[in-house]
């Protein structure tokens, strides 16, 4: 029996290491949508600050000393979605080098697309981008109506006489 004790010690360690050794499987970004989902339905925010990219957090940081709240309060008010949709629906989830985005259909029946960053090796939400992307199409659309309002206008050449 003492023979056989050595080889089970070192059996032993060798599957304890080797399960160690193991890395886990990394979730994708639509796995990881679905379980920030489920911890926003849960309003489990350790879970959600937790799916979220570094500057995304940053950014909650600065919102809430800007605010006079904690960092709590804007977890909980920047979901993505509408708490009551029942559910929601993901399409498209394409990924791109350590660049990710995933298809999130809003309350009001209209598709989102959501960045993910991965960090780590962990794909985050990046609402971040998404804060970003939206302020470049809000620039986008103003210049649009800039540059037709400047297309529209009328030299002073060209005004007619006034009429006396």
């Amino acid at each position: 029996m003492m023979r056989f004790l050595p080889f089970l010690i070192i059996s032993g360690l060798g599957m304890l290491l080797s399960g160690c050794a193991a890395e886990r499987e990394r979730a994708t970004p639509l796995e990881t949508f679905k379980t920030y989902a489920k911890a926003v339905k849960a309003k489990d925010l350790t879970t959600m600050k937790l799916l979220v990219s570094a500057e995304t957090m940053k950014m909650y940081e600065q919102e809430a000393k800007a605010m006079g709240v904690t960092v709590d309060d804007i977890a909980s008010r920047e979901t993505l979605f509408n708490e009551s949709q029942t559910v929601v629906k993901t399409r498209n989830e394409t990924i791109n080098g350590d660049m990710a985005t995933v298809e999130v259909e809003n309350a009001f029946g209209r598709w989102e697309t959501i960045p993910f960053v991965r960090e780590d090796g962990d794909w985050k939400i990046d609402k971040k981008g998404y804060a970003d992307r939206m302020m470049q199409d809000i620039d986008m659309h103003q210049k649009q109506l800039d540059d037709m309002i400047n297309q529209d206008r009328i030299g002073p050449a060209e005004l007619p006489s006034p009429a006396y």
